[in-house]
């Protein structure tokens, strides 16, 4: 059968096409992005497995609409084969969501109530599931959600400190990017690289870290939403509650200005003024004193949670993963060389090699294997929708 997965993000909308066979790993028939959503500087992009038709265009896509209007008319062309199923990501499914399922009238509603949690993400991936839906009416359609990987962790780990009547109504621990810690436990099962107790560092636009005790989530940095834990680039991280009391008491302040500031203009963005870690590198190399900041306290919000994890639950094995995990070598360096008494030992030339799938780059000599390994969210998605669809 032939699966369309659309991952939507905060400014994006990846969509991929895949071939999947019963016990067989789903092949990527074609992928695709539009990025830069409500910005001049968009672009659409499409790929085939064979790259014989591949394109990017420059695209100023205005709004949720226009970009699935391109996705849908690129998957319409001809010798595109014709979809059987749907599946989407879903960041944060609520209290009343805790598996993958297929989407009703039902399931959409607790979406809609559960969009509070995830303002930043939900909202536009239910606008963009009720376009495709309506455009594919006849289409089984099935969600996967981020949390559900961290249903294993422990309760001392999901708990917040905080009266009944707020934890009964599920405020909580729930944690984050777990199809991409997912994909991560599952390509390096494959490889037969098999770890008691890792450490996933998911590091991108949004970052978060996982302990895992046999693959399993056991602890994450992110918590009720996902705008705590590490810093990452337009989000602050873990904030002093006092300090949000402090915003809101400001002149002016109103409980949405303090979320747009949280969501939007926090983290990296507030340090440097551009939420973009290739700029920010080239602007500390040339001195600049904002960049060289920012990247310190991105590095050592990511070491401090590394070392906090494997202090708790042991660590014999690193993973980075993510855009800024798989491709900034600067940071991995950065990150991992303050831990442990310079364990693990960074090869640099391991560090600096590029490539597709799992690369380890420690030396022989280093205690704590580490490695960078893709995050295939699609996959995972193709992979549960198969199933779902299977015994749907």
């Amino acid at each position: 059968m032939y699966i369309l997965v659309i991952n939507s993000g905060s400014s994006s909308v990846k969509f991929s096409i895949f071939a999947t066979a019963a016990h067989a790993e789903p092949v990527t028939v074609l992928d695709g992005e539009v990025s830069g959503i409500g910005s001049p500087y968009g672009s659409f992009e499409i790929r085939h497995n064979d790259d014989s038709l591949s394109a990017k265009v420059p695209a100023a896509v205005a709004d949720s609409q226009q970009s699935i209007d391109l996705v849908l008319d690129a998957i319409s062309k001809p010798g595109i084969p014709s979809i059987h199923a749907i599946g989407y990501r879903v960041v944060h499914p609520g209290p009343k969501l805790d598996r993958h399922q297929r989407i009703t009238d039902a399931v959409l509603s607790d979406l809609d109530a559960a969009a509070t949690f995830a303002p930043l993400h939900d909202p536009d991936a239910l606008r963009l599931i009720r376009m495709v839906m309506a455009h594919f009416p006849r289409l089984p359609h099935f969600v996967c959600f981020d949390t559900v990987f961290h249903k294993t962790m422990p309760e001392t780990a999901t708990t917040y400190a905080i009266p009944m009547r707020y934890r009964d109504a599920g405020v909580r621990r729930y944690g984050f990017h777990g199809l991409s810690c997912e994909s991560v436990v599952r390509q390096l099962q494959a490889a037969e690289l098999q770890y008691e107790r890792m450490v996933i560092a998911h590091l991108g636009s949004g970052c978060s870290v996982t302990a895992l005790v046999d693959g399993e989530s056991v602890d994450t940095t992110m918590g009720l939403t996902p705008t705590g834990g590490v810093v990452m680039g337009t989000r602050p991280g873990d904030l002093d509650p006092g300090l949000i009391l402090y915003l809101l008491r400001e002149q002016g302040a109103t409980v949405d200005s303090v979320e747009q500031m949280l969501n939007h203009d926090a983290g990296i963005k507030a340090l440097f003024c551009v939420n973009d870690m290739r700029k920010l590198r080239e602007a500390a190399v040339g001195g600049d004193e904002r960049a060289k900041l920012a990247a310190t306290v991105f590095a050592s919000s990511v070491r401090r949670a590394i070392g906090g994890m494997a202090a708790l639950h042991g660590l014999e094995a690193l993973i980075f993963t993510g855009g800024i995990g798989e491709h900034d070598a600067v940071s991995r360096e950065a990150i991992a060389s303050g831990l442990f008494n310079s364990q693990p030992r960074i090869d640099p030339l391991l560090n600096a090699t590029h490539g597709d799938g799992i690369r380890k780059i420690t030396s022989d000599s280093s205690t704590i294997p580490v490695y960078v390994v893709p995050a295939r969210e699609d996959v995972m998605i193709a992979v549960h929708v198969a199933q779902m669809a299977a015994s749907n």
